[in-house]
């Protein structure tokens, strides 16, 4: 049974490039109405004219997600232009401060904790009692990553800020349930997109990953959007409170 979104509606944030534009292009296929937001507007024009003829709709707004205002507008404008929210997947983030810890400087950690977990927590705190107060449930997914599950050299600021994600997700997975809402986190491995780039554009460094994946190749954004697309389904009406690795095996070594 192929899944199906129709008459939902979804807001992607990150969802210019990489993972976020893979999961957008993947729920407008299944026919929601998918609103995509990030700071760059070239962007998400780019992918939205690319999804251009699919069952579902994307429709772009600009918003810089450190900043309430933004977040703020980006609901109010979701909501106008394609009605109230079913579907949230918090997908933006940022990597700085990469280097031993002790001169992880307190801008780094602060930017990050506010890129990565702040505005996830804010739109929580935005969408979820519109949702609530609709009574007919809704899907919220986050989209952490496996250095959230286990330590990563010289990687504490994002390490800390996907561990403090997965912690959230299966805290708001508790309180929310009993609205019907689910709230699920998604921890990939090494996927090749521009985010990652600095781990994989350096030909031999990408043969010397590749030779650590039990699979044997990077993930590729489109692997994360399927399961995306299932957790966003009614498929995964009993599924909350949970972190699906999507990483080719790389923890199971």
């Amino acid at each position: 049974m192929a899944f199906t979104l129709e008459g939902k509606v979804a807001l992607v944030t990150g969802g210019g490039r990489g993972i976020g534009k893979a999961i957008a292009q993947r729920f407008a296929a299944a026919g929601a109405k998918v609103v995509i937001a990030s700071r760059k507007r070239e962007n998400l024009d780019k992918t939205a004219a690319e999804c251009e003829g699919l069952p579902g709709s994307i429709i772009p707004i600009v918003c810089h997600v450190g900043r309430p205002a933004d977040l703020a507008n980006l609901v109010e404008q979701t909501e106008q232009q394609a009605g109230p929210i079913d579907i949230l997947v918090n997908n933006s983030a940022t990597n700085i401060g990469q280097g031993p810890a002790l001169e992880v400087t307190d801008e780094a950690l602060l930017k990050t904790m506010e890129i990565n977990v702040l505005a996830a927590h804010r739109l929580i705190r935005l969408i979820v009692p519109k949702m609530i107060e609709r009574g007919q449930g809704g899907s919220i997914i986050n989209i952490a990553s496996i250095a959230g599950l286990r330590p990563q050299p010289h990687g504490l600021v994002y390490s800390s800020t996907k561990a403090a994600l997965i912690m959230m997700t299966k805290v708001w997975g508790i309180e929310f349930g009993p609205h019907r809402i689910r709230v699920n986190a998604i921890c990939p491995g090494l996927i090749q997109t521009d985010f990652s780039e600095y781990f994989w554009s350096d030909e031999e460094h990408m043969a010397k990953l590749k030779a650590t994946q039990p699979l044997g190749y990077l993930g590729q954004p489109n692997e994360i959007a399927g399961a995306a697309l299932y957790l966003a389904s009614d498929e995964a009406s009993y599924v909350t409170g949970t972190t699906m690795v999507i990483d080719g095996g790389a923890t199971a070594k």
